[in-house]
């Protein structure tokens, strides 16, 4: 019976070291890489929602304003003014422009 020898295949030092900077790679850098981008991904987030919080106090804060010159700017509030300071409403002095 023959045996069979295995041919056992040489690696040049180029090879060898394409194949470490491959494994390197694959199995530092890449898992690296994702969590970084994963931590800033979630970083932008916060930030994001930190945002959108603002954005949203300062519309609350825009609608509370509006609904006050809204009240500051009535017809009864007006006359309370103008009758404070001396003053009357006359209807028949009030005159409309029409374009």
């Amino acid at each position: 019976m023959r045996t069979k020898k295995v041919k056992r295949i040489k690696l040049l030092k180029g090879e060898k070291f394409m194949f470490f900077l491959v494994v390197l790679f694959g199995f530092v850098v890449m898992p690296a890489s994702w969590v970084y981008t994963k931590a800033l991904l979630s970083e932008t987030n916060i930030e994001l929602e930190r945002v959108k919080s603002k954005i949203n106090k300062q519309n609350d804060r825009n609608e509370a304003l509006g609904m006050q010159i809204d009240e500051l700017a009535s017809l009864d509030n007006i006359q309370d003014i103008a009758s404070s300071s001396g003053l009357s409403y006359n209807n028949n002095n009030i005159k409309t422009i029409t374009d």
